[in-house]
């Protein structure tokens, strides 16, 4: 929102510099993804931003399930990633693939262990 509307609000030319007007924006948001669009509708270059968020889907299972069923996981986000940086798209082909092969053995292995892979549920960030 701008300051008009916010005392907290980003002028244009401030968002400008934080998202820029002509780069791919993608938002992995907690909540429903219609408030981002709400909230950018009238800025520079938001047919640039690609929001993923809440969508009411899942059921009890494992928290990267959840993610999963939302298309919040880090393998949707990678591919949303890809289909919008035109420089990957050479290889683009080969990482969709590998990201929809480990999603299918995300699948098989919540459904046969009741748990989320260890790859998964043990990742610790390196920094």
């Amino acid at each position: 929102q701008p300051p008009s509307e916010h005392p907290h609000g980003l002028s244009d030319r401030e968002f400008d510099s934080i998202f820029t007007t002509d780069k791919p924006v993608i938002f992995a948001y907690h909540g429903y993804p219609w408030l981002v669009h709400r909230l950018c509708y009238r800025r520079h270059g938001h047919d640039n931003f690609h929001v993923r968020g809440y969508k009411e889907e899942g059921t009890t299972t494992t928290p990267f399930d959840m993610t999963v069923m939302n298309d919040l996981d880090r393998f949707h986000l990678a591919g949303d990633a890809v289909d919008r940086i035109a420089k990957l798209h050479p290889v683009g082909a080969h990482f969709q693939q590998f990201l929809r092969n480990k999603l299918v053995e995300h699948k098989q292995y919540t459904r046969e262990h009741g748990d989320d892979m260890p790859a998964v549920k043990n990742w610790k960030w390196p920094y």
